[in-house]
């Protein structure tokens, strides 16, 4: 059987009181911030300060450059050649969008759209078509 756990009930005193309840002072709330309740200047600045260079050291991080990686299809064996050029932000020289997770692109050609997993490498590519379309799963080598 569940047995259901119910807040023990408080009289109006000492709900009034507070000290029932480990509340005492102004602050009425035991988790509540302390102090005036607003961050001064120097607080906000380091704050500011902090996340500017944590932004920063994450763009450091981003990839620059040209590289060419090779796909394989685990079902067929198939593999193919993809360049992608981070400084321009395409693949094959199609308009790409590259974020840290993953990168996808249009390729106008064959009106396929590509997904790229940047961490575990895993290619989905869909074909739409009148007929339903298909879809193909590529592993690629990626050093991201």
């Amino acid at each position: 059987m569940l047995k259901v756990l119910m807040p023990k009930k408080i009289t109006a005193s000492e709900y009034k009181e507070g000290k029932k309840l480990g509340m005492h002072g102004h602050n009425s709330f035991p988790f509540a911030v302390r102090g005036r309740g607003r961050p001064n200047v120097g607080q906000l600045l380091a704050g500011v300060a902090i996340a500017l260079a944590a932004f920063s050291i994450s763009n450091l991080q981003a990839r620059s450059g040209e590289i060419s990686t090779t796909c394989t299809n685990p079902v067929s064996g198939t593999n193919w050649e993809i360049r992608i050029d981070y400084d321009k932000s395409t693949v094959d020289s199609n308009p790409a969008h590259i974020s840290e997770a993953r990168i996808w692109w249009h390729d106008a050609k064959d009106g396929g759209n590509y997904t790229l997993d940047r961490k575990s490498g895993d290619l989905t590519v869909i074909i739409a078509s009148s007929t339903g379309g298909a879809f193909f799963y590529h592993r690629c080598k990626l050093l991201n």
